[in-house]
């Protein structure tokens, strides 16, 4: 399987199982432990074997330059933008800024809709962009 398709479905289980963070940051935990991510920190999580950094609880703009640093995180992200059908890509200095657009467009209305996707709408999308790793692979 290819490592995109791969990092991308685990993602997709890991949304399942844990949700989905749309706060501060890019991740909270609660007084329990319980961990919630960011879909591009579950994108980090899934290519770089699991590490959550605790930038991702404290620093965002740490957070997002180890992100940008992933290839593999930055691959789902990028496989996952082209799977956005309904949100427009935000422009960060005159380029498309998938991060942003990626994160934004789970806790953001789409155009014409008066709700942001559900759980189910991110996963199925996660896993349109996997099916599409997969069959388009190199």
């Amino acid at each position: 399987m290819h490592a995109t398709a791969q990092h991308l479905e685990v993602m997709a289980g890991f949304i399942a199982a844990y949700g989905l963070h749309t706060g501060d940051q890019f991740g909270t935990c609660d007084q329990t432990g319980f961990m919630q991510l960011d879909i591009c920190a579950i994108a980090y999580y899934a290519a770089e074997n699991g590490n959550t950094p605790d930038a991702f609880f404290t620093d965002e703009g740490t957070a997002r330059d180890l992100i940008e640093a992933s290839e593999g995180a930055m691959a789902c992200i990028r496989a996952i933008s082209a799977a956005i059908t309904n949100y427009e890509v935000p422009d960060s200095g005159g380029r498309a800024d998938v991060i942003e657009h990626v994160s934004q467009w789970t806790f953001t209305n789409p155009i014409g809709q008066d709700t942001p996707p559900s759980i189910d709408e991110v996963i199925g999308c996660v896993l349109r962009a996997a099916n599409h790793a997969q069959t388009h692979a190199a």
